[in-house]
């Protein structure tokens, strides 16, 4: 899996859809106001490229992770590292935070997840689940649920509350998985150009979207803020939209020329980031699908 392009920007919506948090090969974290598009603070600490980063429920904390093996947690005012967390082998691809933020996990090209406590002053984790057999790619956080992705193909759903473990398998290195809004289903993303929506409790496929490219880049997949419509970046320069009913095309965005790296919708409104070659952009999504929809 490449995991950036010339220069790799990752994007998303910390916190409550207010801000848009960057980070990418510059090694660094930006913190933006979406209204405005300014830059409302730059996070330094890392020794090489920022290859992902969660903001906390009360906005007061960051957790990044690197190619440099560290996960560091920031205080998001002062801009300040108040933890740096070792103990990966590898590059560390993925970081979020549990829903109060009392953990950090993070998967990396180790093949392992690591749970740290962030209120302890101890450095080991907490807990490592080490069942991938290939680097994890991608990490979502729900309640009481991980979801992990990875290169071995499969889509791990750990139930941290009953100690159990449900494995889905896809045969095909997985670049993103999701979960959807009602909690119900899950979406992975995969190297073999196909975007995939499961039933979380039966692992049966519910839909199949194609006609994006995704065969070299670790790139995004998600859903829409009402789950109407399946969303990935693509390798050809466009954002592709779906129906999640019909799985038909609703709209190709085109965003550039290049790879689109990362996206990320808006939790409540109709709003989508996008990411490629170092520039992020911001659009109003719903309107423009309908539009298309409509021709």
């Amino acid at each position: 899996l490449k995991t950036r392009a010339s220069f790799k920007q990752n994007i998303s919506f910390p916190f409550d859809g207010n801000y848009l948090l960057t980070c990418g090969s510059d090694k660094t974290l930006r913190l933006w106001s979406v209204g405005r598009g300014t830059l409302l603070k730059t996070y330094t600490g890392h020794g090489y490229e920022v290859l992902d980063a969660d903001g906390s429920y009360d906005n007061s904390q960051l957790c990044s992770c690197s190619s440099d093996k560290t996960v560091i947690l920031w205080d998001v005012a002062t801009g300040q590292v108040t933890r740096k967390l070792r103990g990966h082998a590898g590059k560390v691809n993925c970081v979020r935070f549990n829903e109060e933020a009392s953990v950090i996990l993070s998967g990396s090209i180790d093949g392992s997840v690591r749970c740290w406590d962030t209120r302890s002053r101890k450095m080991e984790p907490i807990q490592i689940l080490d069942e991938a057999r290939d680097g994890i790619s991608s990490l979502k956080v729900s309640e009481h649920e991980l979801l992990s992705g990875s290169v071995d193909g499969r889509v791990r759903r750990y139930d941290l509350r009953m100690g159990q473990l449900h494995v889905d398998f896809i045969n095909s290195p997985i670049t993103c998985v999701c979960f959807s809004q009602d909690g119900q289903c899950t979406l992975t993303s995969s190297l073999d150009s196909s975007v995939r929506l499961l039933d979380k409790n039966t692992g049966e496929m519910l839909g199949e979207y194609v006609g994006h490219q995704n065969k070299s880049y670790k790139l995004d997949c998600c859903l829409s803020n009402k789950d109407t419509h399946v969303l990935s970046c693509s390798e050809d320069g466009h954002v592709y939209y779906w129906d999640l009913v019909e799985g038909s095309i609703s709209l190709k965005l085109p965003v550039g020329k290049g790879v689109v790296q990362s996206l990320s919708f808006h939790p409540t409104e109709p709003c989508l980031l996008t990411a490629m070659e170092g520039s992020v952009q911001v659009w109003g999504a719903v309107p423009e699908v309908k539009e298309e929809a409509a021709d």
